[in-house]
């Protein structure tokens, strides 16, 4: 694998986005930033994963492992700011990756972004399929063709988000805002409407008394608690911390806007307020909904609610259930914008990694719209097909991890950039360095070891498919690659 440590300058990979046919428009302000954050973070988490979490691992105390969840992103997302402003290049952690670690890092966490976007956006999507028929009244967005199910509700909304992300980011920004406003306010409504029905013996105990069932047993339990002899990881501490690493889910999507740093007006200024910002708005009222919520009906109801609880159950526990179709339109309208986002982020890291040939280059082209118009309807597909036909049950957990060792690489980078190159110009610092990015690597591998078992065979599983594409396509094809073997010939003749 020779070659494989290759790293691509800072220089270049900022040269590179100039190249005829490749480039991107640059039409977005930090303000567009900060909407795509609060769109694709407000959303799953908030609408799907907080009821069941709470009812099956952590009980009252869910809101501490939103905490948790929210100090791990928070040092994770300095980093991203510093190398963002850095290196304004689409691609996120892969490009970051390069410019640091070489050619063979860069691929690994561009394959591993590449399931993270991919597998989430299909989750949010039967999400959002879901929530359709209970708006509307009817079983789901699915039909039955001979006992094979379609999940066409899926279908459409990835049809719809695939048209509108060729149509331009910019149009994408501004349908985001627009949806995002009304699930915001949704999100406040269940805060004010909800603290009315809270009551306080519901908050006890607030750590429920750790349970050898309902956790999981084997590769189905956390591997710390593996690690460590528990016998589950149902409530307890063992649940607070496995419930940190589920709701971690909830907060996938600040990094999704480092993808679009290419795109940005002034990517040293806006892309760090809009990581920033965008988390910071999330995470309080991600806090105050898991208090509300976690207030009005006991953990032991949404755990009979099983994994279909969500923030309508506990509304409809308290007789207000037109509360609880309210939500439903907030989360099918906050479920599209996370559509919209994750999509848009699958699309940039794979056209980073086409323009750098890891990919086949021709992928990379842009069209009238600025836009890399053959990677979107090809992802569209993908996204389409896995969400319509497959049948998705914890997989948010193969985001996570992927997501996760995306935070390992991007904090240890910061570290590794300020030494090699210290000359850089950088918008934005993390403070305290090399201190505050080992405390991110640390919070990231922690919240990865809560993860279960099977969700890290799964993803070793994936790495390895990754690494034979690499060996067989991507090294060969690699334009550093080529550029290095010209020189060399070049260098030879003369």
């Amino acid at each position: 694998m020779a070659g494989r440590w290759r790293t691509k300058s800072v220089e270049q990979s900022i040269a590179d986005t100039d190249e005829p046919g490749t480039r991107l428009r640059k039409d977005l302000s930090w303000w567009d930033l900060t909407v795509f954050g609060v769109s694709v973070v407000i959303g799953a988490g908030i609408f799907t994963i907080t009821a069941s979490t709470a009812g099956n691992l952590t009980g009252p105390a869910i809101s501490i492992s939103f905490v948790i969840a929210a100090i791990a992103c928070g040092l994770a997302a300095l980093c991203y700011a510093e190398f963002a402003s850095t290196v304004p290049v689409a691609g996120s952690a892969y490009t970051f990756s390069y410019a640091t670690f070489g050619e063979f890092s860069a691929w690994i966490i561009g394959w591993d972004l590449i399931l993270e976007f991919a597998v989430a956006a299909a989750v949010v999507a039967k999400g959002w399929s879901s929530y359709l028929g209970t708006v509307f009244g009817f079983g789901g967005g699915v039909a039955d063709f001979g006992g094979f199910e379609v999940d066409w509700g899926a279908l459409v909304i990835v049809a719809i988000v695939t048209m509108l992300l060729a149509r331009g980011t910019k149009l994408s920004a501004e349908v985001s805002l627009v949806i995002t406003v009304v699930k915001v306010a949704v999100v406040l409504f269940v805060v004010i409407v909800g603290s009315f029905f809270i009551k306080a013996a519901n908050y006890s105990p607030f750590i429920p008394p750790a349970e050898s069932s309902g956790g999981g047993t084997g590769s189905e339990q956390s591997l710390f608690s593996l690690i460590t002899g528990a016998e589950g990881s149902a409530y307890g501490w063992y649940g607070l911390l496995a419930g940190a690493s589920i709701v971690f889910f909830a907060f996938i999507g600040f990094d999704i806007v480092a993808t679009t740093a290419e795109e940005t007006k002034n990517p040293q200024r806006d892309v760090p307020r809009g990581i920033l910002s965008s988390l910071a708005i999330v995470t309080v009222l991600y806090v105050a909904v898991a208090v509300v919520l976690s207030g009005m009906v006991s953990y032991t109801e949404l755990r009979a609610a099983g994994d279909g609880a969500n923030l309508a159950t506990a509304f409809e526990a308290n007789g207000v259930d037109w509360a609880a179709t309210v939500i439903s339109i907030g989360a099918l309208a906050g479920l599209t914008t996370v559509v919209i986002v994750l999509m848009l982020g699958q699309t940039r890291v794979l056209f980073a990694m086409s323009r750098d040939g890891l990919l086949p280059r021709p992928l990379a082209q842009t069209g009238e719209h600025g836009t890399p118009v053959r990677i979107t309807l090809i992802v569209g597909a993908v996204v389409a097909i896995a969400a319509t036909v497959f049948p998705i049950g914890k997989l948010e957990e193969m985001v996570n991890i992927g997501t996760l060792f995306a935070f390992v690489l991007v904090s240890a980078g910061v570290i590794a950039l300020r030494r090699t190159r210290p000359d850089l110009n950088r918008g934005f610092k993390v403070p305290f360095v090399p201190l505050l990015p080992i405390a991110a690597i640390i919070a990231c591998v922690w919240l990865m070891l809560n993860l279960t078992g099977l969700t890290w065979i799964r993803f070793l599983v994936w790495m390895a498919i990754g690494v034979v594409v690499y060996v067989l396509y991507g090294r060969r094809h690699s334009l550093l690659g080529r550029r290095e073997r010209a020189a060399n010939d070049n260098f030879t003749k003369t």
